[in-house]
């Protein structure tokens, strides 16, 4: 007996498909969403996989203080003024085709790394821009000047904006090490054309190649994501520490595949199950760059 299912949208017909062909490998979908990844690459991550329940409680302990220790005298004790932070995990995001048997019979191989790719991407994008938005706190400054942005365009980013961002998080005593520098594309071609960071110091030698990787400046890792969202004129980016943000998952990137005999044509769907959200609110700095 076969399953009712509401085909709404678009199949992929014949004519669609052309030269391609259906078969759908998962580790290529997986493959292509680790590729397209940035920022969840950089935060806090942990795993709910395999668990029940929709919410992770983190405890987030405070710095403690030295104090001196008096002869004959007991020490001070300090009270634990830890602050709990609760992650959601409610957002569910998929990718589906339906592809005809007709086109399984005629086409080609290059539609299965079509529709993988497509799908790890669709993804992934989704995932880095749910980080985005955690981080950002619809608080912005300037890539130019590192100044409050309040309105309009957010200028080419320079030197003396990034020594700025630096300059906010040395302030709130965020540490040196695991810090990233994720800019959209035009702020990387920006920064690109500054001598400075062109030379060896920034581009490094003998670093791994990581997805995204740009260089370092100022002993800081660069990436470039083309996740960074655009608002109005402006395309935005970060400055921030591992510890600003967490990204839970629940359920990985997962495939799956039902053939509906009413549409003669296999069900191929791609998911994923997770949540974020923001850990320390001083450990990242957002800014806007003219887009």
């Amino acid at each position: 007996m076969a399953n009712s299912f509401n085909g709404s949208g678009s199949t992929t017909t014949r004519a669609i498909a052309g030269n391609f062909i259906p078969e759908l490998w998962s580790d290529e979908v997986i493959g292509a969403y680790k590729s397209s990844l940035v920022l969840a690459n950089l935060v806090t991550k942990l795993s709910h996989k395999g668990k029940k329940g929709d919410s992770i409680n983190i405890p987030i302990p405070a710095r403690g203080v030295a104090t001196a220790k008096a002869a004959n005298s007991q020490v001070t004790l300090q009270d634990s003024a830890n602050t709990l932070k609760t992650i959601s995990i409610a957002t569910h995001y998929e990718y589906s085709k339906l592809i005809e048997d007709i086109a399984e019979v005629q086409a080609l191989a290059s539609m299965r790394k079509f529709y993988t790719d497509d799908a790890g991407h669709a993804l992934a994008t989704k995932v880095d821009t749910d980080l985005f938005g955690t981080m950002t706190g619809g608080t912005f400054v300037s890539g130019s000047t590192g100044a409050t942005w309040s309105s309009g365009a957010g200028g080419v980013i320079t030197d003396a904006g990034i020594r700025a961002m630096i300059l906010a998080l040395d302030n709130a005593d965020v540490p040196m090490d695991n810090r990233s520098l994720v800019l959209p594309p035009v702020a990387a071609n920006s920064i690109l054309g500054i001598d400075r960071f062109t030379e060896q110091q920034f581009i490094g030698s003998g670093d791994a190649i990581k997805t995204g990787k740009l260089g370092q400046i100022y002993g800081m890792s660069v990436y470039i994501s083309n996740n960074a969202p655009t608002t109005g004129s402006n395309r935005e980016g970060l400055m921030f520490h591992r510890d600003a943000a967490v990204l839970a998952e629940q359920v990985g990137v997962r495939t799956q595949t039902q053939y509906k005999q009413e549409y003669l044509g296999d069900l191929f769907t791609a998911d994923t199950i997770y949540g974020v959200g923001e850990l320390r609110a001083e450990a990242s700095v957002a800014f806007k760059v003219t887009a």
